[in-house]
């Protein structure tokens, strides 16, 4: 049987690359090809960070001292993986103002 503090271990990595990899994403967009792997990249660790946390709810583990948390929080990292593999460049999902071009509008005006 696998110790379930090492179970515990894994499972923060895992979230710790996750995050890591979300913070470059940015730099990454600036190809195409490097973008779609960094998302796929993500979504996989994100997919077995969900894994690895419902092992460990199963384990008897805790995760930062609650027995709760495991199981939402693989939920959570499923609902990232999609999130993570949507491509939304270049479309306009806020259809807010836009703060650059107010400026302009009261110059035209």
């Amino acid at each position: 049987m696998v110790n379930v503090a090492l179970i515990e271990a894994l499972a923060e990595s895992l979230c710790g690359a996750a995050a890591l990899l979300f913070t470059f994403i940015a730099t990454m967009s600036r190809s195409p090809a490097l973008e779609r792997m960094a998302q796929g990249l993500i979504s996989a660790v994100l997919v077995l960070c969900a894994v690895v946390l419902w092992w460990l709810s199963l384990a008897g583990g805790t995760l930062w001292g609650s027995n709760y948390l495991p199981k939402p929080l693989s939920l959570f990292c499923l609902l990232l993986a999609l999130a993570a593999r949507m491509n939304i460049k270049g479309t306009n999902i806020s259809f807010g103002a836009n703060p650059h071009s107010i400026g302009r509008s009261d110059d035209e005006e």
